[in-house]
């Protein structure tokens, strides 16, 4: 086994001559939108502007690469990996999709997901196939028909949903899939139990009353064929935009005087567009919005594949919550090698140098959330957006999704 690590710099980012890393003599007035972030929402929004909008769009980006946490490259053993955790394009969005498809092609890939309970593989999310390999074949099948019979082939009902079922039969699968599914991963991956977790989370991974073992049934996924990265940079490659890295938002936005937005000690009147934590942008005036992080930990083996699939979820042991082998996701040929990376969740710390990923959704967080957002209401014509600046837990897709409804609703106005 041999350690990995490291990514490309901001040189290697991918198709997009990236700017250098201070913003020096820019002269603010020569743009008409500066957009903070290089990740799926702030792209997004930099194209639009720029192409439909013959805007001249300024993105500044923190980190010293664009893509945000979609950003991959080639590791030293030669594997295609994501820097910051296995990412998966699906939806049934048709906008979003042909959208992105402007900028690559799709390398078909569908996501199968493992669980490892005690040392036997079921599919995730829980289905019929699962159950048979939990319960055994007879007992399965008569667990299949209840379930059937009462919400309805096809279904996918939530781990909370099928807990407050009376029927023994029911309350059986309940309590097995909550026991070595969800719990002690819920555990691992939220630092609490699923029944304290917002809907919005735990709907995402329900019981799925189908002999389908994708993890995802949405008609468009796959992986794009020449990586995230690649994808990002063509994106960006426009003449209307110009891409600076290494540019902390927090010391280069000024909004200390009311209705005023400053950009690198200008003022500024056109488009902001946002995508970063609100609370770190107005120095957690109103205290700081959690989040959980993850560590991930780069291994490289000398062999074709390390495990049965993509990605395999260990619910019941270890102190990781899963392991994604990239390979099967970019279905890159490379014999005799190939890297994995298991993800050890724990909860953000600013200072520590750690990256926030997972919003802890609550009627408390979500009511700060609300105060920061005002206050981007008192500024003209300046749109915070993303899973960060939102708060939010989206996917790619509706990332995108609403990234292109805000470029409307802007090109509209003007």
């Amino acid at each position: 086994m041999v350690e990995t690590g490291g990514g490309r710099t901001a040189d290697d980012a991918g198709g997009q001559d990236v700017g250098p890393q201070n913003l020096g003599d820019t002269d603010i007035s020569a743009y008409d939108a500066v957009v903070v972030g290089a990740g799926f929402a702030g792209v997004t929004l930099a194209r639009e502007l720029a192409e439909r909008g013959g805007r001249r769009v300024l993105v500044l980006e923190q980190r010293p690469h664009i893509g945000g946490n979609a950003y991959d490259h080639v590791d030293d053993a030669g594997v295609l990996v994501h820097k910051y955790g296995p990412h998966i394009f699906h939806t049934r969005i048709d906008r979003v999709f042909d959208h992105l498809s402007r900028f690559t092609s799709w390398n078909g890939y569908s996501h199968e997901v493992l669980a490892d309970v005690h040392g036997t593989y079921l599919p995730v999310p829980f289905n019929k196939v699962s159950m048979r390999l939990a319960f055994g074949a007879e007992r399965g099948e008569q667990l299949i028909a209840k379930m059937v019979a009462r919400f309805g082939d096809g279904a996918k009902v939530s781990i909370n949903e099928l807990r407050e079922e009376a029927d023994p039969d029911l309350a059986e699968v309940a309590e097995y899939v909550y026991r070595n599914v969800f719990l002690y991963y819920t555990l691992k991956q939220w630092g609490t139990t699923p029944d304290k977790i917002d809907a919005s989370v735990t709907a995402r991974v329900p019981v799925f009353l189908s002999e389908d073992c994708r993890y995802f049934q949405d008609p468009f996924q796959g992986l794009p064929t020449d990586g995230y990265t690649e994808l990002i940079g063509r994106m960006l490659d426009h003449p209307g935009i110009t891409v600076h890295t290494g540019i902390d938002a927090r010391a280069v936005l000024d909004l200390a005087t009311p209705g005023v937005v400053k950009v690198a000690g200008q003022p500024f009147a056109g488009t902001v567009i946002y995508t970063g934590p609100l609370d770190e942008l107005f120095d957690c005036r109103f205290g700081r919005l959690p989040y959980r992080s993850l560590d991930f930990v780069f291994e490289t083996y000398e062999q074709d594949h390390f495990q049965p699939v993509g990605t395999v979820n260990y619910t019941v042991s270890e102190d990781y919550t899963r392991i994604t082998e990239f390979k099967y996701l970019t279905r890159q040929e490379l014999p005799g090698r190939t890297t994995i990376v298991r993800e050890y969740p724990k909860d953000y710390e600013p200072d520590a140098g750690m990256d926030p990923y997972y919003p802890v959704l609550d009627a408390e967080h979500l009511a700060l959330h609300g105060r920061y957002v005002a206050l981007t209401r008192e500024l003209p014509d300046f749109h915070p957006i993303g899973r960060l600046a939102e708060y939010r837990y989206y996917n790619m897709d509706a990332t995108v999704a609403n990234a292109l409804e805000l470029a409307d609703r802007l090109l509209e106005e003007n």
